[in-house]
């Protein structure tokens, strides 16, 4: 989708069409808080997604800030993917609520993604691109190269000519850290790492990911979209504090709020938390992250809170708090994944 968030919001507020329009947060780049989605027009500032909104209404201080509605983009997103699964044929796998993949079997490509576009835009009166690939990970980086409302095909013939000069970290899931250990190697373009000795791939990031960032590199991968629904690992919820968390007591107390808000949700799948996963972001940006095991599954919060804590205090740092993030993985379900 087309800039989904603001592009929801602009249905609701005709009057900012054509204008800077960020959504982030509660609306108040006053507050700690980061960019959702930003119009085309305010990201020509450069405010992009996970920018601090403090920094985006530096950039572009005539931009329209507007707060989160998640109810209303997540009733947006079930048009979207009714749309999509209505197109005959279709097999839909999604990847989240403003993107997903569509298999078809179709003479013509080209048209077969216009006549989608204009299926969501009658559901939904939103725009979106597609990209066409003969692979998923081809597909996908194809929309880059569509927006917006565009259709582009990215296949074997073409990867290398629109890809192969450019960097690592223009490809899917490939970020800065990754693209630093690659740039460690000597592999800087997407050929470079296409073209790369696989044994040193494996030797930096191990027998299972050395392989698949070689055949990322060469857009390989997985050829046919899977509409089996999507079951979740786990469940979790951070909070970005206003006021630095100064004190153990503070930072117990805020485990436990999490906590709780966790344990509702894993409730609602029905499957118990096995491990406790904890975020902390020490002011002014330092994070870190850290998971234990349970010795039993559990549901109780004080349990899930508990051990957060310890992995808190296993941090031995007494810095004041700005985020904190709680996440419970849970018991897998009869069968498996």
């Amino acid at each position: 989708m087309d800039q989904f968030l603001v592009a929801v919001e602009l249905l609701r507020r005709p009057e900012l069409v054509g204008l800077p329009v960020v959504v982030g947060g509660r609306g108040d780049p006053t507050e700690r808080a980061v960019v959702s989605t930003a119009s085309y027009q305010a990201r020509a500032f450069g405010v992009r997604s996970g920018l601090p909104l403090k920094v985006a209404v530096k950039r572009c201080p005539q931009a329209v800030f507007l707060p989160v509605d998640f109810p209303v983009y997540e009733a947006a997103s079930a048009q979207v993917m009714a749309a999509l699964r209505a197109i005959p044929g279709a097999v839909v796998e999604v990847l989240g609520w403003d993107e997903a993949f569509v298999g078809l079997r179709c003479a013509d490509p080209e048209a077969a993604a216009r006549g989608a576009q204009e299926a969501v835009y009658d559901a939904a009166r939103l725009r979106c691109s597609v990209g066409i690939g003969d692979t998923l990970v081809r597909a996908k980086m194809a929309t880059g190269y569509g927006k917006p409302g565009g259709v582009f095909r990215l296949t074997a013939a073409n990867w290398y000519a629109v890809l192969g000069e450019q960097p690592t970290t223009a490809l899917w899931g490939v970020g800065p850290r990754i693209g630093g250990r690659l740039s460690g190697l000597g592999i800087h373009t997407v050929r470079d790492l296409a073209e790369a000795d696989e044994g040193a791939l494996v030797a930096e990031f191990g027998p299972g990911n050395g392989p698949r960032l070689a055949r990322l590199g060469r857009g390989e991968g997985r050829r046919r979209v899977d509409d089996t629904p999507w079951v979740p690992r786990a469940h979790g919820h951070e909070t970005t504090y206003q006021r630095d968390l100064v004190g153990v007591e503070e930072v117990a107390a805020a485990l436990t709020v999490l906590a709780e808000a966790v344990v509702a949700d894993i409730r609602r799948e029905g499957r118990p938390c096995v491990r406790v996963h904890l975020k902390v972001r020490f002011a002014p940006f330092f994070t870190h992250t850290k998971v234990r095991k349970l010795p039993a599954p559990t549901w109780d919060p004080e349990v899930i809170a508990a051990t957060a804590y310890a992995l808190y205090q296993a941090l031995a740092d007494d810095r004041p708090v700005r985020l904190l993030g709680v996440r419970a993985e849970m018991e897998p379900p009869a069968g498996g994944y």
